[in-house]
């Protein structure tokens, strides 16, 4: 279908104007031209009034005749031509004062368009009308208390919450008796339940609670800025998030994104954090992790360790050069996967060896001292 832009033929926009004389004041001629623009809508609009006023007035009329009539045709009274003559010139009058406001119409919309009839507002933005919300000033201490509290008496409805997708889903819910929900403790506890399942691997169920999160989130920025309790909010907000402008969509869409992108890192932090603490935690009297430390050992090595067949050890130490049996067998003491003896002087606690004289070597089939394989 042709869209008709003949509409836009005839605008009138003070501002907007073609370049006047130089010898002319022109913010004057503007402002007169303004002001008589401002004039007509006036007249315009005491026409208007004034024909809507006739039209009521004559409808109401028109209405009472027709009553009359209806009764005095049921009755068989006298004055039944006399009233249909009066309702035919009622009729007649009616039907001029709608012709007159049909002239008025058309003359209001051949009316050059201006910066007050160009644009009309979108929507009208809903006021709540609350009490302002009254802040509390706890400590540290009193919020931990407050938020396990909570949890403990609602996890399971959070969690429900968590679980639903859908905006108006979101907002029957909460208002079904669960107006409590919309708090910063419910919005915690969404966060720290989004990191919970990014650790566990859980990413799509993650994403999930991550747009209930946001939406609670959102929920309560509306309130502060509104200074009221996020429960008087609940219902504007799922509303108005439905039929919001695409930029006011694009940015929570793109809040939700952000969102999830910083839980993933976080999560990834703190795993690296926890591998480290767990590692700090294995790390033997050297410092050095026995984990990594097996992982360096030759296969045959490996195989007596795992085995925990110290025989098997021994000889396999006497196989190999001296210098790289030492090199093993210092990281094994430092790691504790190797406890050297300590009942034995003569056994080096550094790399479990026997100690060698400072003027006489040991002989060469000398075999190492330990006393236990980790």
């Amino acid at each position: 279908m042709p869209v008709d832009y003949s509409k836009w033929n005839k605008i009138e926009v003070s501002d907007d104007e073609d370049d006047t004389h130089p010898n002319i004041d022109t913010p004057s001629l503007f402002k007169w031209r303004h002001e008589a623009r401002v004039q007509r809508m006036e007249e315009m609009e005491k026409k208007k009034k004034a024909v809507e006023e006739e039209k009521r007035k004559v409808e109401a009329k028109l209405k009472e005749v027709k009553e009359r009539v209806e009764r005095e045709e049921k009755d068989g009274g006298d004055n039944l031509d006399e009233l249909r003559k009066t309702l035919n010139e009622v009729e007649k009058n009616a039907a001029e004062v709608s012709a007159k406001k049909a002239a008025v119409d058309k003359e209001e919309r051949s009316q050059p368009l201006n910066v007050d009839t160009l644009s009309k507002p979108g929507f009208s933005k809903s006021v709540i009308n609350t009490a302002p919300l009254k802040k509390e000033v706890l400590t540290e201490e009193e919020k931990e208390k407050r938020m396990k509290k909570f949890v403990k008496e609602n996890e399971k409805l959070i969690k429900e919450y968590g679980m639903i997708r859908k905006f108006d889903d979101s907002k029957r819910f909460l208002m079904d008796g669960n107006t409590h929900l919309a708090c910063d403790e419910t919005a915690n506890y969404l966060v720290i339940w989004c990191l919970d399942l990014e650790m566990e691997e859980k990413r799509d169920l993650m994403e999930h609670v991550a747009h209930q999160c946001i939406c609670m989130q959102y929920l309560l920025e509306l309130a502060k800025q509104l200074d009221t309790d996020p429960r008087a909010c609940i219902s504007s907000f799922f509303t108005k998030i439905q039929i919001a402008d695409q930029d006011y969509k694009n940015a929570f869409y793109s809040e939700l994104d952000a969102f999830k992108e910083r839980i993933r890192k976080r999560a990834a932090e703190k795993i690296a954090e926890a591998m480290e603490e767990e590692r700090q935690e294995r790390l033997g009297p050297g410092g050095l992790d026995p984990m990594e430390v097996f992982e360096a050992l030759p296969e045959k090595m490996k195989d007596c360790f795992e085995k925990q067949d110290i025989p098997m050890l021994q000889q396999v130490i006497k196989e190999l050069p001296e210098e790289e049996a030492r090199y093993h067998m210092k990281r094994c003491v430092d790691s504790g996967l190797w406890v050297p003896s300590k009942e034995d002087p003569g056994t080096s606690t550094e790399d479990g060896f026997v100690k060698k004289d400072d003027e006489d070597e040991a002989p060469e089939n000398e075999e190492e001292v330990y006393s236990e394989v980790k």
